[in-house]
């Protein structure tokens, strides 16, 4: 079993994203990315690849201790560096210290700035005639950060860095107890690297906050599951998660309600006795009546009902908007479906009003690569039987990513990315599970790759009329 991630993956796909960038500025020479998104890219993959092989293996000799420590600390200097790096450089690129086209940046950072500029009245009246339940637990937490500093936006990109930190950790946690400390170490380093969850530090959006949220239900929750001892208190703090979560966005919070109990209707018997399963769905059904299921029943019925409507209404915008791409009208759940590990692809292409994506076409191109490995985890599993020892974290990730197949936010990197670190936990157990019979398959995978993100390419001008 492999320890730690080999420098054969990670040196072929730092070439075949050199490769990839190449042939897409040689195809469409007209459109090549500019070259500071370029740098964003290079950057990114780089130090993606080169560090996740060596920390993996320098880090596996560490204590569990120094460990944790070290991710931790680590973690959090790399995204207070980038959240001061990308302050001044937002400043200078759009004249504030938002990203590109920040419409619901400027939203947030509106609404929580009123409690402490015109006092909690005027913000809870602003509250109820302009955010959405779904917004309104972002609003508030906002708005109590900037209570005591201001409504500076370090403040709460601060705060995001010392939660995404704590991600890591728990990865570890979750990783260790459901696969052992190589890949629960080697997932936590994946994190600790990602450039999306840098990019949501460097922000002001609730991306972060439901990553934490959702990723400590599952590390309570599994937790609570695998212990040996009765311990309902172990069940508290994920039923309160999916109370607060049902103010971030509604769909996570009916995927942690529904993720829940399946985990304890389809967890092997071996690992939770039938009395414990009745108990716990008892409690977790009594619980949610009292507090915030009817709440998140009328909730989720009303975003089902409307599903076929707002997706369709969604893709005819992209179609209809300036800068429209015409192939949005050809977008569908069936043309997702076996692609929602995968996408988004890598914006590789100088596109009109792109900014954001072309800034995140390394992350994006990670991503496009590891969730070969994420499938083939979840193939194996599936294979040897061995999925029911892991329900929660698959059917947190899976959950989730089969709402988004049928919603018209498939392809948006930004609703990706509650789940992303869970999808790396099964990248990096697949990782451990590497033999050099799949050297070929990785190679084969990252060829496809490579195809699919030139034809993206073209999809993006062509849809435009630019090509």
């Amino acid at each position: 079993m492999l320890t730690y991630f080999p420098k054969y993956f990670s040196t072929r796909a730092i070439i075949c994203y050199l490769v990839t960038l190449a042939l897409v500025s040689a195809i469409f020479m007209d459109f090549v990315l500019p070259l500071q998104f370029v740098l964003f890219g290079v950057v990114a993959v780089v130090v993606f690849f080169v560090f996740s092989n060596q920390l993996t293996m320098k880090w596996e000799r560490y204590s569990e201790r120094l460990f944790t420590r070290k991710i931790f600390t680590t973690a959090f200097l790399i995204r207070l560096a980038y959240v001061i790096f990308i302050y001044f450089y937002y400043i200078s690129a759009t004249g504030k210290p938002h990203a590109f086209h920040a419409a619901d940046e400027g939203f947030y950072q509106g609404m929580a700035q009123i409690w402490s500029e015109s006092g909690y009245e005027e913000f809870r009246e602003s509250m109820r005639a302009y955010a959405d339940f779904s917004d309104s637990g972002y609003c508030w937490w906002l708005a109590v950060l900037y209570l005591p500093f201001g409504p500076y936006v370090l403040v709460g990109r601060v705060v995001k860095c010392f939660l995404d930190a704590f991600i890591c950790v728990l990865l570890y946690n979750i990783g260790k107890r459901n696969f052992g400390v190589a890949t629960g170490r080697m997932a936590a380093v994946f994190y600790m690297l990602m450039p999306n969850a840098w990019f949501y530090c460097g922000v002001t959006l609730k991306e972060i906050e439901m990553a934490f949220l959702a990723i400590l239900f599952v590390e309570r929750g599994d937790l609570a599951l695998r212990s040996p001892k009765l311990k309902l208190q172990d069940f508290i703090l994920p039923l309160a998660i999916v109370a607060v979560m049902l103010t971030f966005r509604t769909a996570m919070a009916a995927v942690l309600a529904a993720a829940m109990v399946g985990a304890i209707i389809l967890t092997s018997g071996k690992q939770l006795q039938l009395w414990k399963k009745v108990l716990f769905t008892s409690v977790f059904a009594v619980w949610m009546l009292a507090t915030v299921g009817v709440e998140l029943v009328q909730e989720t019925w009303s975003m089902v009902e409307s599903r076929e409507q707002n997706q369709t209404t969604g893709y005819q915008y992209r179609v209809e908007r300036a800068n429209g791409n015409d192939f949005a009208k050809y977008a569908s759940a069936s043309v997702f479906a076996p692609l929602i590990f995968t996408i988004p692809f890598s914006s590789m292409v100088e596109t009109p009003e792109q900014e954001n994506q072309m800034m995140m076409n390394g992350a994006n191109f990670i991503k496009n690569i590891l969730s070969g490995l994420t499938i083939l985890a979840l193939f194996l599993l599936l294979i040897r039987g061995d999925w029911r020892k892991h329900v929660l974290p698959i059917a947190t990730m899976c959950g989730y990513l089969v709402v988004l197949v049928f919603s018209n936010f498939a392809h948006s990197e930004r609703f990706h990315f509650p789940v992303l670190a869970l999808e790396l936990l099964f990248a990096a157990y697949g990782v451990t599970q590497l033999t050099n019979k799949h050297k070929r398959w990785y190679v084969i995978w990252l060829v496809g790759i490579c195809v699919a993100n030139v034809v993206w390419a073209w999809i993006k001008l062509r849809g435009r009329g630019l090509a």
